[in-house]
């Protein structure tokens, strides 16, 4: 019951007025409509609840995810939990836990120092007894009545929740060489966790996601599962920045590049500035032909991430007046945006508002 009434408020917010009809899940495929882009809840629905919690996912799947996105580190009894990133005083309470000050600290990752609490210096058990927040409260304000609700959630769970309601998952391995270089390996267990649930093979429900290629390549040598190389709009994959290649991801979008990432992966996770790039001014410039270009090399193309702030928009879709204080954090024109991505032939649209996702792919395909 308390679901039902949850994916009734869930939808009022998303779209107005909208009622939501629950029904009994079908066993999730590979590709749940057929041909249509999937719609992937980004760590949940993170524009409604705390990203990364149980309350996230189970918002997602009511509002019509296909697929759950849980980003991936490990505690220090090498167990998978469900955080953005392994450095979690922004998304949890441990900073005023007195019983963990001592466990404040600095350390590299992907060669930047980061300072903080990191799940890696905690058992599961004592990640536990934290709760979750919400992680940008001055662009999220109204998630913040969720905070302290929720426990951090172990990849376990997140897949028996997938499986109990028939979505798909779409999990990230967070700093992966990282992980290696201090013995809590994320793939293994990934794989365990996933087999232990039955899903191993080329048309399960699963993408595994990952912006390194190392690690990828080495997954593509045990799993059938469809495995995504993740771009971003800058920058270089950091294995190939630690191991001293000069190359970067303008590189891997080029036609020769996209087909050597078919060498190992399925498709490609890609920042919508790929697809539609930006100029100086912040306005869309015409599309890039990535999308193409990796469908002639056989890969999948799905894109992140799609929010609906104005400040997450690009200008051409941002709505009102500038000057409000509430501008940044007030929803802009996102319809409007998913539209032209959709028609662009994606195969997949990361969104923090997976029911306006939904729903405008429904409408316009």
């Amino acid at each position: 019951m308390i679901r039902r009434l949850l994916a009734v408020a869930l939808a009022v917010l998303a779209t107005g007025t909208v009622t939501v009809v629950l029904h009994q899940p079908e066993p999730a495929t590979a590709e749940p409509r057929g041909r249509d882009p999937i719609v992937i809840g980004h760590r949940g629905a993170s524009a409604h609840r705390p990203e990364h919690t149980l309350l996230s996912y189970e918002a997602a799947i009511a509002l019509g995810a296909d697929y759950i996105e849980p980003d991936l580190v490990a505690t220090k009894d090498h167990v998978l939990v469900a955080r953005h990133e392994n450095e979690i005083s922004g998304t949890t309470d441990v900073a005023s836990r007195p019983e963990f000050a001592g466990r404040r600290t600095t350390k590299t990752i992907d060669g930047r120092p980061v300072t903080g609490w990191f799940t890696e210096d905690f058992t599961l058990a004592e990640l536990k007894t934290l709760r979750a927040k919400e992680r940008v409260p001055d662009l999220r304000p109204d998630n913040t009545a969720f905070d302290g609700l929720a426990e951090i959630p172990t990849f376990d769970e997140v897949v028996r929740l997938a499986r109990r309601h028939g979505v798909g998952v779409y999990p990230e391995t967070k700093h992966p060489s990282y992980f290696d270089s201090i013995g809590l390996s994320l793939e293994e267990p990934l794989l365990e966790v996933l087999a232990r649930h039955g899903w191993s093979g080329r048309r399960d429900p699963v993408f595994i996601q990952s912006f390194e290629t190392a690690n990828l390549r080495e997954l593509r040598k045990k799993t059938r599962l469809p495995l995504i190389q993740l771009i971003t709009a800058t920058g270089a994959p950091y294995d190939w920045t630690a191991a001293g290649d000069p190359r970067t991801y303008d590189t891997m979008v080029t036609p020769e590049g996209l087909r050597e990432v078919a060498g190992y992966a399925d498709g490609v996770g890609v920042d919508t500035r790929r697809i539609v790039p930006t100029g100086p001014d912040g306005r869309l410039l015409p599309p890039t032909t990535l999308v193409q270009d990796a469908h002639r090399a056989g890969l999948k193309v799905h894109t992140w991430t799609v929010r609906n702030e104005n400040s997450q928009l690009p200008v051409d879709f941002r709505r009102g007046n500038p000057a409000s204080p509430v501008f940044p954090r007030a929803t802009g024109d996102v319809m409007g945006w998913l539209e032209k991505l959709y028609l662009l032939g994606l195969d997949g649209v990361f969104a923090d508002d997976p029911g306006v996702a939904r729903a405008v792919r429904d409408r316009v395909l």
